[in-house]
């Protein structure tokens, strides 16, 4: 339907000393929320103080991205972490990135979990919790992003979060609504084409169509375009073409 609104966000920072991951300087051009890696499974102090001061001077919302302690794996390896552990990990986080967030004159605006992490909680309901935790401990009134139907979301909002619905635009999805693990065929897509034509679906529709060419319901007010897969840049710019060609209004989801 014409007016749709949707948030445009790209995992941000990546990177960690003399070793880059992605295009931050473009991908602030076109997204309008970050999700900056706090420093677990990428990302230091002098990646998170210059893309908080590049988001803040382009009016991008400053997001955490908080993930399981795994450098070596990107945060893409499930960890059985004691839930109390995880809690204090994803505090730790978040207080570092938002110190870089108030330093370059904003805050930390809403949390996202990261990899391993982000997937686990659909259904862990313990990890789950402890993020939730971390989150009300630290700050009650920041948004979460996830998945419908995760077991995150359902206790995010029964502890009061505000809770926004999350769909990725570049990444295949399974009949039940999750996404295909990264370790099968067809799990990323590449076609910019394709991937701004999901985008608007979305947008528009609320559907995506998963990968055995069944529908499902995506009724999110936030899209992601991953920022470390080649040609991010493009493709975001694609996408945020497309939506705009249809009539989709670009804001982020949170209050500034």
């Amino acid at each position: 339907m014409p007016g749709a609104v949707v948030d445009l966000n790209a995992d941000l920072g990546e990177g960690f000393g003399s070793w880059t991951c992605g295009d931050d300087e473009g991908l602030l051009a076109v997204i309008t929320s970050a999700n900056v890696a706090c420093g677990c499974h990428a990302g230091d102090p002098r990646i998170m103080r210059r893309v908080c001061d590049l988001a803040v001077e382009r009016g991008v919302a400053i997001g955490a991205q908080v993930s399981y302690r795994d450098l070596a794996g990107f945060g893409r390896r499930f960890m059985d972490v004691a839930p109390a552990e995880l809690t204090d990990d994803v505090l730790y986080q978040l207080g570092a990135l938002d110190g870089f967030a108030r330093v370059a004159g904003d805050r930390v605006r809403y949390v996202k979990p990261h990899g391993a992490l982000y997937n686990t909680i659909v259904r862990h309901e313990a990890q789950a919790a402890a993020v939730v935790d971390a989150v009300l401990r630290y700050d009650a009134a920041l948004p979460v992003l996830g998945l419908p139907g995760s077991a995150f979301l359902r206790l995010a909002e029964a502890a009061g979060l505000v809770t926004v619905v999350e769909a990725f635009t570049d990444r295949a999805y399974t009949a039940a609504g999750e996404l295909v693990s990264r370790g099968e065929p067809g799990a990323v897509l590449h076609d910019a084409a394709a991937i701004a034509e999901r985008a608007v679906r979305m947008a528009v529709s609320a559907e995506v169509l998963a990968i055995d060419g069944s529908t499902v319901a995506v009724p999110a007010r936030s899209l992601c375009v991953h920022g470390d897969t080649p040609g991010a840049v493009e493709v975001a710019r694609a996408v945020r073409a497309a939506l705009e060609a249809a009539d989709v209004a670009l804001q982020p989801f949170t209050a500034r």
